[in-house]
């Protein structure tokens, strides 16, 4: 790359990614987040424009055949730029690491955790919001939150067998009724211009979720009628009170805490990857998401929290509460034996502990120290990564996200562990939505990979010896 070339890409990075704080200081009025979105557009595209001039023709690293069929696993294949997960430090939103969006990002009145409103806006602009613009942000999405009445009827139709998350897909579904993005293709809007329907259906999705997940969790498991949005409460504030815990101000800290760290953790996973792919054929942000939701409904997916509970207790039924080490590594040693995995520990890419997982131990440490489970969970934390390194059954045997989320649910209350998933997918829209609002704005093709059968693949390496 040529030094004037390079400069230029690093000059639009800089302005793509400044601070909102230097913004602010020169600003009589903060913007607003699609204010803020529409003025970094032209950098970004220009950003992009000048990385492909300077790299299009790289080869990105060699494809093993067997990549092909062991999942694609490790491809270089897609670009998301809302978070990139490293093996060694784990997930980085927008550079930034757990702790530090942990420090950076904005809190409720009186609260420590982080707000996921604010890590929508990182996610987005590269910049942390202030105080005052996430508090716009929530109550914008505050004031979108209703639900047509026809979707409300569809959910209360569905028998409480159907599980929460085909419930929770169909109703995303359904708001595709009301698409912005769709309207405006229908009616010939230009390309140029697709990212700000899509970027109000992706607002309008964020903001209908909780009262989605709401209705599905009263209708499912009884309780009260739904109490009204409140428009001068943050989102997981809302999110807690429509499940019935907002009674519980620790629970509604770990809702701030489960959204933000759970909301975004690369593209190559099915959710996040689905999201991008179907919303390619300019599918609207609802149907798109909808796709996620399906894919995160695999148990090979969203389902390892409840494993790890279901396994937690299992032990504790056959060990009992505050058993001793040696109970415990006994009991792991016999999951293995019995040809088993440890559920919550290794993970596709990283090789050390999640600070997903670290982020919700220093939760508990600080919340439920003395709680049977909680304290199970540390010991297994204690014991498991050098029983798997000696078994020789991970390349990681370090705990992941899923290893902990399960406990600090059921220590307040929420225990319904066929909705956590549905929880899990209210997090995982801000990172779904953020990347499509993009990919709408820089004008992202329809994703069309090229596929081999297996007679293609040993017809080419038929004369060749390596």
């Amino acid at each position: 790359m040529s030094s004037a070339l390079r400069a230029a890409v690093q000059q639009s990075r800089r302005s793509v990614f400044a601070r909102s704080a230097r913004y602010a200081s020169t600003s009589a009025k903060a913007p607003t987040l699609k204010e803020r979105l529409a003025e970094l557009i032209p950098a970004e595209i220009e950003n992009v424009k000048a990385t492909r001039v300077a790299h299009g023709k790289k080869s990105f690293g060699p494809v093993l055949v067997d990549q092909l069929y062991g999942g694609m696993r490790g491809l270089p294949a897609l670009v998301w730029d809302g978070s990139v997960l490293d093996p060694e430090e784990g997930i980085r939103f927008r550079g930034k690491s757990i702790p530090e969006i942990q420090e950076a990002l904005p809190k409720a009145p009186g609260g420590s955790e982080p707000l996921p409103e604010g890590l929508f806006w990182l996610l987005l602009t590269g910049e942390v919001p202030t105080q005052e613009q996430v508090a716009a942000l929530s109550k914008d999405w505050a004031a979108r939150a209703a639900l047509p009445a026809f979707v409300e009827e569809i959910l209360d139709r569905c028998p409480p067998t159907l599980h929460p998350m085909s419930q929770f897909s169909l109703a995303v579904t359904a708001l595709n009724h009301d698409s912005a993005f769709a309207k405006a293709y229908q009616e010939g809007i230009s390309k140029k211009e697709y990212w700000q329907p899509t970027f109000e259906d992706s607002m309008d999705l964020i903001a209908k979720l909780p009262s989605i997940a709401g209705r599905i969790f009263r209708n499912v498991y009884g309780g009260d009628k739904l109490p009204a949005i409140d428009l001068e409460k943050d989102y997981s504030y809302n999110l807690a009170n429509l499940l019935g815990y907002a009674d519980k101000p620790d629970f509604v800290e770990l809702m701030r805490l489960y959204l933000t760290i759970h909301a975004d953790h690369e593209g190559g996973n099915v959710s996040a990857h689905t999201g991008k792919l179907v919303g390619s054929a300019l599918s609207d942000p609802f149907l798109a998401f909808a796709a996620s939701l399906n894919g995160l409904a695999g148990p090979l997916h969203g389902l390892a929290n409840q494993e790890v509970l279901l396994w937690l207790r299992k032990m504790q039924s056959k060990i009992g509460e505050n058993a001793t080490d040696e109970a415990v590594r006994d009991y792991v040693w016999t999951t293995l034996k019995a040809g088993q995995v440890v559920p919550g520990y290794g993970h596709a890419v990283l090789r050390k502990t999640d600070p997903r997982y670290m982020a919700q131990r220093e939760f508990a440490l600080k919340h439920l120290p003395n709680d049977s489970l909680f304290k199970l969970v540390a010991q297994v934390y204690n014991i498991v990564p050098n029983v798997l390194l000696e078994a020789g059954k991970a390349k990681n045997p370090w705990p992941n996200v899923d290893a902990h989320s399960g406990v600090l649910l059921t220590y307040y209350g929420l225990d319904q562990m066929g909705f956590y998933t549905v929880l899990f997918g209210v997090s995982r829209a801000f990172g779904v939505a953020s990347q499509l609002i993009w990919d709408r704005a820089l004008g992202a093709p329809i994703e069309r990979p090229k596929s081999y059968s297996t007679e293609a693949i040993n017809e080419i390496f038929k004369d060749k010896t390596a």
